[in-house]
């Protein structure tokens, strides 16, 4: 453990280990098997990168995503780690001559992807290779109840069953314990020590709001939170994706487009060019993004609704990687449950992996019409307790406006029922506030009782109260595709007046009403202070730029923050800096030093 706290502040560059940090690496130092559940920018990779170090042999790191092995490997080069990855991108000469370095124990880790991995030439190269451990990233998508599943993960257990003397850690951000049990199990980790840091992510503020003009009230928090900010766009389709950054771009945001329907070298260009350049918007569905090691996205933004709390917590972790204050907002509606819901009914899979996705679904639901603070629920949902509200959601900051739909709701449920429970939310919101429609005359529904006894409201706020039903459970959609409403057992004391006082959320009136001023106690420099940091960050990009490497394998902002504030003058003081290690000092210290030299001395 000496070794691999001087490995820390000589390469790395970091006073102290985090978290579980050491215990985690020094179970591997020891020979023994862990699984590790820590958040985006809690440090996973230190916890495999350190013992490969220390323990003799390759360190073998499992990688779902060729595109970013190249960074990963660059980044610790520029550290003087000995590190190296194989994928289908490099020519056979250049896997020769890496494959040769490994065999030799030349490599300090090896990045593969797990479909290179299980081929019957790498698990011959492994025979040959001395092994110092395996490290299994985003072990999440061994489970068929993660958010990212890939069924080659599966058949990871071959490492133990041939090589059951080399450690293994498996490591992923978020997992429920479904998804936790399953990983134990696929992966055969049952004698695994298993280190499960808090979930928690003060740094970001969750907001969540409803989806009436989505798009513009996405870029009024734009403008008022984000201006020049890098960040991330989801959403639901190919197509609104490459409409919304069509839509931005035209805004004055540039703005790319990534889904799995554009040619590999457009997403691969669009990723680069994200990772590298500052102030860029991607604009994706969920397949961009797993293993980004971006750290100053400032905001992640969802304009449909993810799957799941465990796809949302993925998502939304990769912004505020340096811990820096960052956003996740998401603006949702009525169609996203239905289309969601339909999607769960007629996917894949079996009865049990329905009903599963099922509850997943609920439970996302639950998170957005929640009316308490947001991150307690987020938390509680991994069995973490937060036992005060957080202050830092859109609920603790703005609490929201709530009244009595108990009759309302009644209303709509019996609307429902007396339509027969065969049309959509618009026909029944048609009923209800008695729309002069041929198809209702022609249907006969013009003279239930039902027929216009919601005048009271208008059809926005009774779609608002739609949507919650359904979120609450009172309500589901049929499978076909129709989007047609049916009562559930759950309505049944809601109509017969056993259940009183149904609180439900106001829908909000203004857009303002989601925007809100940046924290900045985190970052907050003073003018002068801030000039050098502006100063710092010019060099750092030009230097990223002239190198082909994005900008944060150089130095991170908070690195550059941190020189602005103490101003060192030699190198014994840029090294006090955190994230200033021993190879970055040598390559980048004295120019660094002679632009900080230009300013007052430093302060004490």
């Amino acid at each position: 453990m000496d070794q691999a706290l001087n490995i820390l502040r000589r390469v790395f560059g970091y006073e102290a280990f985090r978290h579980h940090q050491a215990e985690i690496i020094e179970t591997l130092l020891d020979g023994g098997d862990a699984f590790v559940l820590m958040p985006t920018g809690g440090g996973k990779s230190l916890c495999y990168q350190i013992p490969a170090m220390v323990r003799p042999g390759v360190g073998v790191v499992v990688s779902p995503l060729v595109a970013l092995m190249h960074d990963q490997v660059t980044a610790l080069k520029l550290l003087g780690v000995r590190a190296a990855c194989l994928n289908s991108t490099q020519d056979r000469e250049t896997q020769r001559a890496i494959e040769a370095q490994a065999k030799r124990g030349e490599l300090d880790l090896l990045y593969v992807a797990p479909e290179r991995l299980l081929t019957d030439n790498a698990l011959a190269l492994l025979d040959e290779t001395p092994l110092a451990l395996f490290a299994i990233d985003e072990a999440h998508c061994v489970s068929q109840w993660g958010h990212d599943f890939r069924p080659e993960y599966r058949q990871l257990s071959v490492l133990h069953q041939r090589f059951p003397d080399v450690p293994r850690l498996a490591l992923t951000a978020t997992a429920d314990r479904r998804t936790r049990a399953e990983i134990v199990e696929q992966l055969d980790l049952k004698n695994a020590r298993t280190f499960v840091n808090s979930f928690d992510r003060p740094n970001i503020h969750y907001a969540i709001t409803d989806g009436q003009n989505a798009r513009e009230r996405l870029w009024r928090f734009l403008v008022n939170e984000h201006p020049d900010d890098a960040g991330i766009v989801y959403c639901l389709s190919r197509k609104k994706v490459e409409t919304v950054a069509e839509w931005l771009t035209a805004k004055g945001r540039e703005a790319l487009p990534y889904h799995a329907g554009l040619p590999a070298e457009i997403r691969e260009r669009h990723q680069s060019r994200f990772l590298r350049e500052e102030g860029l918007i991607i604009v994706a569905t969920i397949a961009f993004g797993m293993g980004i090691d971006k750290p100053d996205v400032r905001f992640v933004a969802h304009l449909n609704l993810p799957k799941s709390i465990e796809a949302y917590y993925q998502e939304t972790g990769r912004a505020g990687r340096d811990g820096e204050p960052a956003d996740a907002w998401l603006a949702y509606g009525l169609q996203d449950v239905i289309t969601l819901r339909q999607m769960t009914l007629q996917g894949e899979g079996d009865a049990l992996h329905k009903r599963v996705a099922h509850q997943k679904l609920e439970a996302m639901l639950g998170l957005c019409e929640l009316i308490t603070c947001r991150r307690q629920a987020l938390l509680a949902y991994f069995d973490e307790t937060l036992d005060a509200p957080c202050g830092n959601c859109d609920n603790c900051r703005n609490p929201p406006e709530t009244w009595d739909a108990t009759e309302p709701a009644r209303k709509a449920l019996s609307c429902v029922y007396r339509t027969g429970q065969r049309f959509g939310v618009n026909y029944v919101i048609d009923v209800l506030t008695g729309k002069a429609d041929e198809r209702i005359r022609r249907n006969g529904h013009d003279r239930l009782s039902t027929f216009g006894i919601g005048t009271d409201l208008k059809a926005t706020a009774w779609r608002a109260l739609f949507r919650q039903l359904i979120a609450l459970g009172y309500l589901e959609t049929d499978a076909e595709g129709y989007g047609a409403l049916h009562l559930t057992e759950k309505c049944r004391p809601l109509l017969r007046g056993e259940v009183t006082g149904l609180r439900l959320r106001r829908m909000q009136k203004r857009v303002k009403a989601d925007i809100r001023p940046m924290d900045s106690e985190v970052s907050e420099l003073s003018a002068e202070e801030e000039a050098l940091y502006d100063e710092l960050r010019r060099h750092r990009n030009a230097l990223a730029e002239a190198q082909g490497v994005p900008p944060y394998v150089i130095f991170a902002n908070s690195t550059l923050r941190g020189m602005a504030r103490r101003r060192p003058l030699d190198r014994e003081a840029m090294a006090r800096i955190s994230g200033v290690g021993e190879k970055k000092l040598e390559r980048y210290g004295d120019e660094f030093i002679d632009l900080i030299r230009e300013y007052e001395a430093p302060i004490t």
